[in-house]
């Protein structure tokens, strides 16, 4: 691959990047990569991603509180 010249932006994102492609390959759901950034995220982060999906956090949340996951319906956003 020849060389690019990347800005600083893009190189400081550029391991994130590539992580990104590596999971996208992997085809996972739209709302379980939402509920993983969730989990991973910072205090900041998490506000910002319940104010974006906050039927996705009441989900996650849910769940994670009820023991093996399980309740009497599926509660999810389709």
């Amino acid at each position: 691959m020849p060389y690019v010249n990347l800005s600083e932006l893009a190189q400081r994102y550029l391991y994130d990047y590539r992580e990104s492609a590596r999971i996208a390959a992997n085809d996972p759901p739209f709302y379980a990569l939402i509920m993983a950034a969730m989990r991973k995220a910072d205090s900041l982060n998490l506000c910002k991603l319940q104010a974006a999906w906050p039927e996705a956090w009441a989900a996650l949340h849910e769940l994670y509180h009820t023991p093996g996951a399980l309740t009497d319906e599926p509660k999810g956003v389709e």
